[in-house]
């Protein structure tokens, strides 16, 4: 491991920053696939098992964010410990982080058994579509214990600089539950058909399956990073240094889940359909984000690591390769929601309805894309460096600060145009105020190099 350190210090940024950025975009294109289908296969069973996963996803999206939040903040404690070259520190978080994975994991148990129903009543007077949405949520809620694991690896093997692995992890579990959903959810080969509670097993199941082959390998190929639960205590300091970034990070991935809730408050009042396409919406846009994404975990461990070693070059360097890298992926989503809404749409099987609120909702929220660069960027960088509130503060004004209100006041005078335009309006007020910060941040920085 010695040498992938050494490169993250050593090798020129652009390739660097490529060769671990594309793993970690083709596991989440693949996450992002495994999504659509998903989808796709439950659309075919009606449109109120659409409705009932959609309503679905607030819940289900906080499993991510915590999980892969708590991840980006061990993470960057790990990566910058390595950096620093200090093992003791390495193996203090690798062991908190294993353990307290266990412990989020039994908090998603009891938000299953008592939350799910009474947040569901909140969107929905159907009894079918919170029947569906009931089986689902409580599924993928209680058996959450596979997302925690997987992503716990994950962001461990990404922190050393090892990006391949992760990737055949995510590809792994994304073929099964590809292989799965069409089984459970229409009653193949003898198994009885379960609709969108078979969609949820299938889902499950894939993690689980994800989480075992990543926890196998961790503990036999990653000889930097070391689990040592004999006389382990928890350490307030340690605890102090993950959750000072988890904590934000968490919030900030979960900020999907609130921006769908709220905004499904107010699309209500336009009608079911409304739900549906922006349910699909929040699914489509992963092809773009997540691609971009991954460009961003290739960039956390290099700015990571470079801040422990004290290299403000490099910092410079990283962040700009990655701007202009994520700007690319985010040029193509624009061009691609721009000029083939209707084709998108149709992959869903959109009737007349959909595709008019679907089709301006995609070209209009597009506007906004090529600007995000810049927020979701910075938001990484911070992280990386440890500064888990200003990463909040600049995902807070792009997914919940402007948006929420905004749509709220512009649903009445512009109807769904105006839900739609508040998107591309956060981004470019995000993008704004984390350039300030970054630039606040980076002139108080003294480093060595």
């Amino acid at each position: 491991m010695e040498k992938t350190e050494n490169a993250m210090g050593t090798k020129k940024v652009m390739p660097l920053l490529i060769s671990m950025s594309v793993p970690p975009m083709i596991s989440m294109l693949i996450q992002a696939l495994y999504n659509i289908v998903d989808s796709m296969y439950v659309a075919r069973v009606s449109e109120d098992a659409l409705t009932a996963v959609s309503i679905a996803f607030p819940l289900q999206n906080l499993i991510i964010a915590v999980s892969c939040g708590f991840g980006i903040g061990l993470s960057s404690c790990v990566a910058r410990a390595l950096g620093a070259r200090d093992e003791k520190e390495v193996t203090s978080a690798a062991t908190h982080g294993f353990l307290l994975s266990g412990v989020h994991w039994l908090l998603f148990v009891l938000m299953g058994l008592f939350v799910t129903g009474p947040f569901l009543r909140n969107f929905t007077d159907s009894p079918q579509i919170y029947e569906m949405s009931c089986q689902y949520t409580q599924i993928v809620l209680c058996f959450s214990i596979g997302s925690m694991y997987h992503l716990y690896a994950e962001k461990l093997f990404q922190a050393t600089g090892s990006m391949v692995l992760p990737m055949i992890f995510q590809g792994a579990g994304a073929i099964f539950n590809i292989i799965l959903d069409p089984i459970f959810i229409f009653g193949w080969f003898g198994i009885p058909a379960m609709g969108v509670k078979g969609a949820a097993i299938a889902t499950v199941a894939s993690q689980i399956l994800a989480a075992a082959l990543s926890m196998i390998f961790f503990l036999k190929k990653c000889t930097s990073v070391r689990i040592h639960l004999k006389g382990f205590r928890f350490e307030k300091n340690m605890l102090w240094k993950i959750y000072t970034v988890a904590i934000p990070s968490a919030i900030m991935m979960s900020l999907p889940s609130v921006l769908v809730a709220a905004l499904n408050s107010v699309l209500a009042a336009f009608s079911a359909t409304a739900l549906a396409v922006f349910g699909l919406y929040i699914k489509i846009q992963t092809f773009v984000y997540m691609p971009a994404n991954g460009v961003i975990q290739g960039m956390r461990p290099i700015m990571s690591y470079n801040y422990g070693a004290g290299n403000r070059k490099r910092m410079k360097e990283t962040l700009k390769a990655s701007l202009e890298a994520a700007g690319v992926i985010m040029a193509l989503g624009t061009v691609l929601f721009m000029a083939f809404p209707q084709g998108i749409m149709k992959l869903f099987n959109a009737n007349a309805e959909m595709l008019e609120i679907g089709v301006p909702m995609l070209r209009i929220i597009a506007i906004g894309f090529i600007i995000s660069t810049v927020g979701c960027v910075l938001s990484g960088a911070f992280e990386a460096l440890g500064k888990g509130v200003q990463s909040l503060v600049v995902s807070l004004l792009r997914q919940l600060i402007i948006i929420i209100p905004l749509s709220a006041v512009l649903a009445k005078t512009a109807g769904l145009y105006g839900v739609w335009a508040t998107f591309p309006v956060a981004e470019l007020i995000a993008a704004v105020i984390g350039c300030i910060l970054y630039r606040n941040f980076m002139k108080k920085l003294k480093l060595t190099k």
